[in-house]
C-alpha cells in the first residue's frame, strides 16, 4: 500500500516538472527587460585658472552722491520731490530771482547811457584834437577831454561786468542738476529763505556704482587697477574689475580702501555685499559645477558618463570661484560629469542625457536623501 502511493506521488512531481520546463520558454519571453537607462543632465569639466579666496564685507556705493547747496540767497519757491529722477542739467530747486532781474535792467539801462556818453566824448576828442593841430585849443583842453572819455570807457567796462554778474545770479537762481540721478532726500522746504552754501537737497547718481570694501594690506599684492574680482550678495554673483586701491593703510586696522567699478550691476546703493580678494596666484585646475558634487558618508565623488553609463569618481575639493568648484581626482577637463540626476545612480549604470534646457549646469539637484550638495 505504502508501494503504491509513493508511486502516486512521484507521478504527480514528475508531471508537475514536466510543465514548468515546458512553461519556462513562455515564461522567458514574457518576462520584462532590464531598467532604461536613466535621465540625466552633464556637462563637460573644465580647464581653467582659479585661486583661492578669502570674502570681505562691502557696501554698494555711488560714484556721485552730493548735497546740493543753493549759491544765491533768497527765498526758496520750488524744489524737486525725493525720488525724482532727473538728468544732467534739469532744474532742481529755484530760488526768488526778482533781485536779480532788477539788477539786470539796471545795469542794461547803466551801459546804454554810459554808450551815448562814450559816443559824445570821443566826437569831442576828434573835434578837440583838430583846433589843437590849427593852434586853436590848448593841448591842456585835449588832454582833459581825452581823460573824460578814457575814464567812462572804464565806467561802461565796470557797467558790462555788472550785468553779467546779475545773469550769473540768474542762472545760479535756477539750482541745476551736476550729474544724472534721484533726489534721495529734500534739506529744504519752499517758502524758507535760502542762503548761499545752504543745503538744498540730495542727489544720487544710482547709474554709476562701485563696491567700497577696506581690504587687509596683507592681500594687495594680488591687486591692481583692472583686477577683476567676484562681488556677491545673496545668491547673486557678479565679476567686475578693481577701479583703484587707496595706497594708504590705516594705522590701526592695517587695512587699505578698495573701490571696484560696479555698473549694471542688479544692486542699490547701501546693498551688503562680499567681495572676493584672491590670497596668492592662480593655478590651473579642473573645476566642475557644484552641483555636480555628492557628498556621502564615504567622501565627495562626481559621477562621469563613459560609455553610456555612470562611472563614479572619487575627488577632493579645492578653490570654489561663482558656481564652480575645483576637484582634484581622476578626472580630466571635458569628461562629461552629471549636474543633475545622479542622487540615486549606482557605478556602472546605463546613462541618457536629457534633450532641451534640462542639461543646464547649474539646475538645481534634489537630494536623494542619502547624501546632499557642497555649497
Amino acid at each position: 500500500m505504502w508501494y503504491l502511493f509513493n508511486r502516486r506521488l512521484w507521478a504527480v512531481l514528475l508531471t508537475g516538472l514536466a510543465a514548468l520546463v515546458a512553461l519556462a520558454p513562455a515564461a522567458d519571453a514574457q518576462r520584462p527587460p532590464g531598467r532604461p537607462p536613466a535621465p540625466v543632465d552633464a556637462v563637460p569639466a573644465e580647464a581653467v585658472r582659479m585661486a583661492a579666496v578669502t570674502r570681505m564685507p562691502g557696501t554698494v556705493i555711488s560714484r556721485n552722491d552730493s548735497t546740493i547747496a543753493a549759491a544765491v540767497a533768497g527765498r526758496v519757491d520750488w524744489i524737486a520731490e525725493v525720488g525724482s529722477e532727473v538728468a544732467q542739467g534739469d532744474v532742481l530747486a529755484r530760488i526768488d530771482d526778482r533781485d536779480w532781474r532788477l539788477q539786470e535792467r539796471e545795469s542794461v539801462a547803466q551801459i546804454k547811457r554810459l554808450e551815448a556818453r562814450l559816443g559824445y566824448e570821443e566826437a569831442e576828442v576828434t573835434r578837440i584834437a583838430k583846433l589843437a593841430d590849427q593852434g586853436n585849443a590848448p593841448q591842456a583842453r585835449l588832454e582833459e577831454v581825452m581823460t573824460t572819455r578814457d575814464a567812462t570807457v572804464q565806467e561802461l567796462a565796470q557797467a558790462r561786468v555788472a550785468l553779467e554778474r546779475a545773469r550769473v545770479g540768474l542762472d545760479r537762481a535756477a539750482v541745476r542738476a551736476p550729474f544724472p540721478g534721484r533726489v534721495v532726500a529734500r534739506l529744504a522746504a519752499p517758502g524758507e529763505y535760502a542762503s548761499p552754501g545752504g543745503q538744498l537737497l540730495r542727489l544720487v547718481d544710482t547709474t554709476h556704482l562701485e563696491v567700497r570694501a577696506q581690504i587687509p594690506v596683507s592681500l594687495t599684492g594680488q591687486l591692481a587697477a583692472g583686477t577683476v574680482v567676484g562681488i556677491e550678495a545673496g545668491a547673486t554673483r557678479v565679476d567686475a574689475p578693481v577701479r583703484t586701491i587707496v595706497p594708504v593703510g590705516d594705522e590701526v586696522s592695517r587695512t587699505v580702501e578698495l573701490r571696484v567699478t560696479l555698473d549694471g550691476a542688479p544692486w542699490i546703493v547701501g546693498t551688503a555685499v562680499r567681495v572676493a580678494i584672491p590670497k596668492g596666484a592662480a593655478r590651473q585646475v579642473v573645476a566642475v559645477p557644484r552641483d555636480a558634487l555628492i557628498l556621502r558618508a564615504d567622501g565627495s565623488f562626481v559621477f562621469v558618463i563613459e560609455d553610456g553609463r555612470a562611472r563614479r569618481v572619487a575627488v577632493r575639493t579645492g578653490t570654489a570661484e561663482g558656481d564652480r568648484i575645483a576637484v582634484d581626482g581622476a578626472l580630466g577637463a571635458g569628461d562629461l560629469v552629471i549636474v543633475r540626476g545622479a542622487e540615486r545612480l549606482t557605478p556602472g549604470q546605463p546613462v541618457r542625457i536629457r534633450e532641451g534646457d534640462g542639461a543646464a549646469a547649474g539646475a538645481a539637484a534634489v537630494d536623494g536623501g542619502t547624501g546632499g550638495r557642497a555649497f
